[in-house]
């Protein structure tokens, strides 16, 4: 699909987000038989009022832009939380991993019973993919990591067996304990949005035109330098003339063994009214999510508006397919808004960009730093971080 349907349209791919809501319990008026056959009506084709106030309180729901339009993002997520255990096979599949909230719903069970300590996100990867094949082995079912009747109906006849506390955010806050206070040999993934001919908006700078891709490209070569300075490891998730997709990003990272990984673009709206920065984790609405990146990205969200006169957006969980295809934490930074002349003015200014660059190393090592930590928002500076590398050398 690519044509985007809005208010007014009519289409069959309506008929279909309406159905999909009213199985969600979100368009009650569609009525009781959403799940029989029935006759395609030219009445629910139409995409009226009452629908995309439902479409937008979905995509609220799931971290989408609330537009109340029906793109290729708001369709596909619709699609898999229309999904419900015991609806569809579910098993391991490389090349085409599946995605749903069936799949939630298996990981959840799984996490309960003790057999699944990896992130729940709804992906049937490698792990739940071993945590399936475990739980069969332990329940004397066959072994074929393939969650069907007959594992669905056993897992239904048992009951929670860990309740309260989450292995995989133990797992996180101790991995970075564990790693130390020292920033040097830590390994992060700087990924710049767009690449290749996506260069995004140009806006008017200080110095003339610029484009987004300009911009960000810049931003991350500025946050490289003063890691690789810092003693850090670092890659820059794609090269200059590529636009990679969410998973080939992901890919990357998971490839480099990272610590953690940083996102870095800019923002837009209709008009200038929005500004300011923001900064995102994995977490859903289902209760799951990243405390190491929700730490991070509280950090780097307080440390840029600090030092910048950039409005504070705040720091939000979202389930985005890049934040939750990472192995590691990962934190994408919204650097402003690029239709709000202020925001230019300051994401133009390359001082300023210095500034958001000194701004997310200082919140790396104040991750790393945990219980020692006792700097002022804002005050901690690159060459004070430097110098106590050294000491901690």
């Amino acid at each position: 699909m690519t044509e985007v349907l809005r208010a007014g349209d009519r289409s069959p791919r309506v008929a279909e987000v309406r159905a999909a809501l009213a199985r969600l319990g979100l368009v009650p008026e569609f009525g009781d038989d959403v799940q029989s056959e029935q006759v395609l009506k030219e009445s629910d084709t139409y995409f009226d009022d009452a629908l995309v106030s439902a479409l937008r309180g979905f995509q609220q729901s799931r971290g989408i832009i609330a537009s109340g339009d029906i793109d290729d993002t708001t369709l596909r997520v619709l699609r898999e939380a229309s999904y419900h255990l015991g609806a569809r096979v579910l098993q391991y599949v490389p090349q085409n991993e599946m995605i749903g909230d069936d799949v939630y719903q298996l990981q959840q069970q799984l996490h309960e019973l003790g057999f699944y300590t990896d992130r729940v996100d709804g992906h049937f990867g490698p792990c739940t993919h071993a945590a399936l094949i475990n739980y069969q082995m332990n329940y004397g079912l066959n072994m074929d990591g393939i969650c069907g009747p007959n594992t669905i109906r056993a897992l239904s006849l048992l009951g929670r067996r860990i309740t309260g506390g989450s292995p995989t955010i133990l797992r996180e806050r101790e991995r970075v304990r564990d790693a130390g206070p020292r920033l040097t040999g830590k390994r992060v993934v700087i990924d710049p949005a767009l690449g290749g001919t996506n260069s995004g908006l140009t806006v008017k700078g200080l110095y003339g035109d610029i484009t987004e891709e300009e911009l960000i490209w810049d931003l991350a070569s500025r946050v490289e330098g003063r890691m690789i300075a810092a003693g850090m490891e670092t890659i820059i998730s794609r090269p200059r003339k590529h636009d990679l997709s969410a998973q080939e990003r992901a890919d990357v990272a998971n490839a480099f063994g990272a610590d953690l990984m940083i996102c870095l673009k800019a923002d837009r709206y209709p008009n200038d009214k929005a500004s300011g920065c923001a900064t995102f984790y994995f977490g859903s609405d289902k209760g799951n999510y990243s405390m190491i990146g929700e730490l991070l990205s509280g950090f780097i969200q307080r440390e840029i508006v600090a030092r910048t006169k950039l409005v504070n957006c705040g720091n939000h969980g979202r389930s985005w397919d890049l934040l939750r295809l990472t192995q590691m934490p990962c934190i994408e930074v919204v650097t402003g808004y690029l239709s709000n002349p202020g925001d230019v003015r300051i994401l133009t200014n390359p001082s300023k960009r210095d500034a958001i660059a000194e701004a997310i190393v200082v919140a790396v090592k104040r991750l790393y730093l945990m219980d020692q930590d006792d700097q002022p928002t804002g005050t901690y500076t690159f060459l004070e971080l430097v110098e106590q590398e050294k000491l901690e050398a």
